[in-house]
């Protein structure tokens, strides 16, 4: 039998959403995508470079990192980009922390965290979220020492949807020593009612030791493709990750198809009204119910089942063909999170909701 090294026997599995054999349709809530398919450019982007399969992709993403730096206005070099926001943060992990190191960050948050200090021996500093579930910036900032090395704010928060003004943010960067990288988890920034997305990119001029993390998987509609991105205040981050990843890891349709999708940006705007018209309709059905959640700034409602056996709701649900997330596996149970689909899929779950909630017993 082999054996693995202590540091991949600390790492926690990955809470993949459940799925189910069923004869009907399978209505999936459970992993934050977006019920849109891609742009049909994006597509033809893709077809496009279908061809090209034989040769290896660009490995410096030239015309993605060039297209996300006229975007967003900031230097390419400072523009990183990876086999989705994951591989930067893993890759971000690998470069910064060793034993001895520390990272900070708030939980319940981002699954992968955890992951994070358990692949490279560093210690985990998890600060819990304050009664709105949301981030207690005083709480980390206390936390922080001459060893800490990163500091990851998830804004929207990934599970609880909760979100805080960018201006806390820039006191909260502001407030922490320059050897500390914070890392600004925004992978679902485009949802928020709080701010623009635009309105985080002038703390890179003010704080070099910030870094701003986004995806495609989300917003976008590309999450089978696996790319994100990263922009930083300084060109020291990209060339970090870089040294620590394999080669030619974001493929050559996934460049194809997130270069073009960025040229869409009224598609994108198009998708963040429809997703918060449903947000609307989801939560004040859930009111209607007496079901309470967070204020979501995101795509997905943190549901507290108030008092309700999750596993008997899950079950619920899953026998009815809607897949959720469970809370335990996101690290608060008796709560499931769930995204919104279309009005169809959204009206599927709240049936479903109904009778699985009548079956549970209270705990």
């Amino acid at each position: 039998m082999i054996e693995f090294n202590a540091r991949v026997r600390a790492i926690p599995e990955y809470p993949a959403a459940d799925t189910y054999e069923l004869g009907g349709e399978l209505v999936k809530l459970a992993s934050n995508e977006s019920p849109f398919a891609p742009h049909p450019q994006v597509l033809e982007a893709i077809e496009r470079q279908a061809h090209t399969l034989n040769r290896y992709p660009d490995p410096s993403a030239s015309l993605l990192r060039s297209r996300l730096a006229e975007r967003f206005e900031v230097p390419a070099a400072h523009v990183s980009v990876g086999n989705g926001s994951c591989e930067i943060l893993l890759a971000a992990a690998q470069a910064m922390l060793e034993p001895g190191a520390e990272i900070v960050y708030a939980w319940p948050a981002f699954s992968m965290y955890p992951t994070l200090a358990a692949l490279t021996g560093a210690r985990a500093i998890e600060v819990p979220l304050n009664e709105r579930q949301e981030h207690d910036l005083e709480a980390m900032a206390r936390e922080v020492t001459a060893a800490t090395r990163i500091v990851l704010v998830c804004n929207p928060n990934n599970p609880t949807a909760t979100a805080l003004p960018i201006g806390r943010i820039d006191d909260f960067v502001a407030s922490l020593p320059r050897h500390v990288c914070v890392i600004l988890d925004e992978a679902y920034v485009e949802f928020s009612t709080l701010q623009d997305p635009d309105e985080s990119l002038p703390l890179l001029e003010r704080h070099p030791n910030l870094v701003l993390l986004r995806t495609f998987s989300k917003v976008y509609g590309l999450c089978g493709l696996r790319a994100g991105y990263a922009l930083a205040g300084n060109a020291e981050f990209r060339r970090g990750v870089d040294l620590v990843r394999q080669p030619f890891s974001v493929n050559t349709l996934a460049q194809a198809a997130a270069a073009e999708a960025l040229l869409h940006q009224d598609e994108v705007a198009t998708r963040v009204e429809r997703t918060a018209i449903e947000r609307l309709y989801v939560e004040e059905e859930l009111a209607a119910r007496g079901v309470a959640t967070t204020d979501s700034q995101a795509n997905f409602s943190w549901v507290d089942l108030g008092g309700r056996d999750e596993r008997e709701v899950m079950r619920g649900l899953g026998t009815r063909g809607v897949i959720v997330r469970a809370g335990s596996a996101l690290g608060s149970e008796g709560h499931i999170r769930v995204t919104y689909g279309t009005r169809a899929e959204n009206d599927r779950f709240l049936r479903a909701l109904d009778e699985a909630l009548a079956e549970a017993p209270a705990t």
